[in-house]
């Protein structure tokens, strides 16, 4: 008995330990919350789009081109039958014992098999130019997709813009609730005019005017959002603030419009060569098996089988003649992509100066923004106990309270601003 006892607890022991350990570790486990950065809505707006689809297809085509073009490495088989009636006919103007003339109507058919040996390196670079023209349409479709970082940064920073509009504004109806409960004393005390409240009124009105407008476009704008992305947080959570990224080397630039222009010059190279191919004689053998009136015996008027074997020599000189002028268009190509390269280059340079520009300029509103609110503060503040001590118009408070409110407002627009300015170098150099 004691043994079992003893048993029993061993095990009780190891189960309460192991239940234990697992409420310690199934924590590890658990889902990480899903924060609403840029970077998340880039990846749920690319797995969202529809375009996104065109990967699998162009896949698709790129391996059937492939495939067709290997076939070329096949025997391949031919079937030619024809039935003629002609005017004359040879005859041995002699005339010999089981010797009939031919029959002026005449019939053949033949299987053909033949078999490349050699070319000129036609369907290698059939299958080179194919990989290249899939990889170019990849490179359009990418660069296609790229510019929904672009929405995305246009919506993510107009809804952060839109809620910090908001938070301010909530913080100016407070500013003129208190102002109201103050001047309302005021009145009851015969130090103000009616008119004066209601000048304070006409405020708060004001404001639940464009807290109302704010609350519909940003409204708006996450559906926007949701519509590109679909993720239904968009429609709820807050947008916070993302960390503010280091800003980019203006020099390095990542675009995925030159790895289109690098695929289709690859592309045009490929042409290129299919071009030279073609020019080239082709080298094979064949086998002809047939049945026909006459066969090979030209001096037996019968239905006969025959074959024929051999290797065959096929030189398209009539592709010579436009070679030159072939080449010369697709070298004229290769330049026309190489002067596109140079002036996207120029262009998102220019951009990128400016935006860079645009981010120091930002930057230095930003850095004076914070000293303007404090100010205006105080200056609320006077205001507001010399109107305790009537010395100043409830009118001139009301302008020292939206004067602040319009230095919050302009730091939110201009924090705002530069994140997304930030995020637009970035989109513009994809760094």
């Amino acid at each position: 008995m004691k043994i079992v006892k003893y048993l029993f607890l061993l095990l009780a022991n190891q189960i309460v330990c192991s239940a234990a350990l697992w409420s310690n570790t199934s924590g590890i486990y658990k889902e990480k919350p899903v924060v609403l950065t840029p970077e998340y809505l880039y990846e749920k707006a690319l797995s969202n789009y529809p375009l996104v689809k065109q990967y699998g297809l162009i896949e698709q085509s790129r391996d059937y081109t492939l495939s067709n073009a290997s076939k070329g490495y096949l025997p391949q088989l031919s079937l030619s039958a024809k039935a003629t009636y002609q005017s004359e006919v040879t005859r041995i103007p002699l005339n010999m014992s089981g010797i009939t003339p031919l029959d002026k109507d005449q019939y053949q058919a033949v299987l053909e098999l033949s078999q490349i040996i050699w070319d000129g390196g036609t369907i290698a670079s059939l299958k080179k130019a194919a990989l290249a023209a899939g990889e170019a349409e990849k490179a359009k479709n990418e660069t296609d997709l790229y510019s929904l970082k672009e929405r995305v940064n246009q919506l993510y920073f107009g809804i952060m813009l839109f809620e910090g509009q908001i938070s301010q504004l909530k913080l100016l109806k407070d500013d003129l609730g208190n102002s109201y409960s103050k001047v309302k004393a005021y009145l009851n005390n015969g130090l103000v005019l009616s008119s004066d409240l209601d000048a304070i009124r006409v405020e708060q009105l004001k404001s639940e005017q464009k807290l109302d407008e704010l609350k519909m476009n940003l409204l708006t704008w996450r559906r926007m959002l949701y519509v590109l992305t679909s993720e239904e947080m968009v429609l709820t959570e807050p947008i916070e603030q993302p960390p503010t990224p280091q800003i980019p080397d203006i020099n390095e630039i990542n675009r995925p419009e030159l790895k289109l222009f690098d695929s289709q010059i690859s592309l045009q190279t490929a042409q290129e060569n299919t071009i030279k191919s073609l020019t080239l004689p082709k080298v094979g053998f064949f086998l002809q098996g047939g049945y026909g009136n006459p066969g090979l015996n030209m001096l037996k008027n019968e239905f006969s089988l025959f074959y024929i074997g051999g290797i065959r020599l096929q030189w398209n000189i009539g592709a010579l003649y436009t070679k030159k002028n072939s080449l010369n268009e697709i070298q004229n190509k290769i330049e026309r992509t190489n002067l596109l390269i140079e002036s996207f280059i120029f262009n998102t340079n220019m951009e990128s100066v400016r935006k860079a520009n645009e981010i120091d300029k930002l930057r230095k509103q930003l850095e004076s923004d914070d000293e303007i609110i404090r100010l205006r503060g105080n200056i609320k503040r006077a205001a507001e106990a010399k109107m305790e001590n009537g010395t100043i118009q409830v009118s001139d408070l009301i302008r020292e309270i939206n004067a602040e409110n319009m230095a919050r407002q302009e730091r939110v627009i201009h924090e705002t601003e530069y994140l997304m300015a930030i995020y637009n170098l970035k989109y513009n150099l994809n760094r």
